[in-house]
């Protein structure tokens, strides 16, 4: 890793003009380590700009300077020009080309030295240095980590440690989920760097509107499902839901997570019915690992407890899909179950 950081150094020594991209559909993770490391980086008098595929939840407009964000969905031109002026590339919060679409055309072959930050597993080989951990909770612990490890620890602007910790916030599920001591320490930096943790989860959590509420009734009373035998729940949306309800980009963020407020269950599933695909997100408690099933089964991937795959089956099809992968993962779900209740 000092090679890695060697390395870095050494790209940042001189000013750059840098692009940072993140995934499709960004959450909270990938646009708070963006905007977190934009602000690092602009701070050290280099240029930089944060081209994303598509545009981000609302719920994150608070965040300093996000207006900056060039979304290449509304202004592709936009986003060419500022790419091809580039000397560096960061890539955030993602490990392979497809989840950034059509920003990765050129890429592959293009000789500029790309910089990658991310907590996913298996990363593919298109970036040197790479700074990868899947046991971090989120890209933004490791951008910390990153500016930390430079020596740069005391140039944490407010700016940048509110991006960061809107990032953490939201990946941890507000810190329920892949935390460890070197995370609450991290935290702690962040705070000590002015921000204010309650203001944040202000945000955050206290962010929706009533559509979105009523929408949140209608899952829970309409369309969700139990699975007591694999202890496991549902909850879908179809097609005339989303016309139903307008639902927008991140209408549904944080759905899923309600079926896990049930003691006795241990895998959540949201599957949703987009217009020439259905896509999954997948929760679970403890060491059950949705992971997998979501590899195995849904070309998808992701962490133990949050994954994510997808289908090019009809809503249906795919619901009965998923539910006869369950047996598979009895002996495991119990085996879970009873460690997380110290049973």
């Amino acid at each position: 890793m000092d090679e890695h950081l060697d390395n870095a150094r050494r790209l940042l020594a001189d000013r750059q003009e840098i692009v940072i991209f993140s995934h499709r559909n960004p959450d909270g993770d990938a646009v708070g380590s963006s905007l977190g490391l934009q602000h690092y980086l602009k701070g050290q008098g280099h240029g930089c700009t944060v081209v994303l595929p598509s545009g981000y939840p609302e719920f994150l407009a608070f965040l300093p300077e996000v207006q900056s964000i060039v979304i290449y969905d509304d202004t592709p031109e936009r986003a060419r020009e500022i790419i091809d002026g580039a000397s560096l590339f960061f890539l955030l919060d993602f490990n392979s080309f497809d989840r950034i679409d059509k920003l990765a055309e050129g890429l592959t072959d293009d000789p500029r030295p790309r910089i990658m930050i991310d907590h996913h597993l298996y990363p593919e080989d298109i970036a040197n240095p790479a700074f990868c951990d899947p046991t971090a909770s989120s890209t933004c612990e490791l951008v910390y980590r990153f500016i930390r490890d430079l020596g740069h620890e005391d140039r944490v602007t407010k700016a940048c440690s509110d991006s960061l910790y809107t990032g953490i916030l939201t990946d941890t599920g507000g810190f329920r989920y892949s935390t460890s001591p070197a995370l609450f320490r991290t935290t702690a930096a962040l705070l000590d760097a002015g921000t204010d943790a309650y203001k944040i989860a202000d945000h955050v959590w206290n962010n929706q509107s009533e559509k979105q509420l009523r929408l949140l009734g209608h899952c829970l009373a309409n369309r969700m499902e139990l699975i007591p035998d694999f202890r496991t729940g549902l909850i879908y949306l179809n097609k005339q839901d989303y016309e139903d309800f307008d639902i927008q980009r991140g209408d549904t963020e944080g759905i899923v997570n309600y079926i896990l407020r049930m003691p006795q269950l241990m895998i959540a599933a949201f599957i949703h019915e987009q217009p020439t695909i259905v896509k999954l997100s997948l929760r679970s408690k403890g060491t059950m690992d949705v992971q997998s099933l979501a590899k195995e089964h849904f070309r998808g991937g992701g962490h133990r407890n949050a994954a994510g795959g997808a289908s090019f089956a009809p809503l249906g099809t795919t619901i009965n899909r998923f539910k006869r992968q369950l047996p598979k993962y009895a002996a495991e779900i119990e085996a879970a179950y009873l460690e997380f209740n110290n049973q």
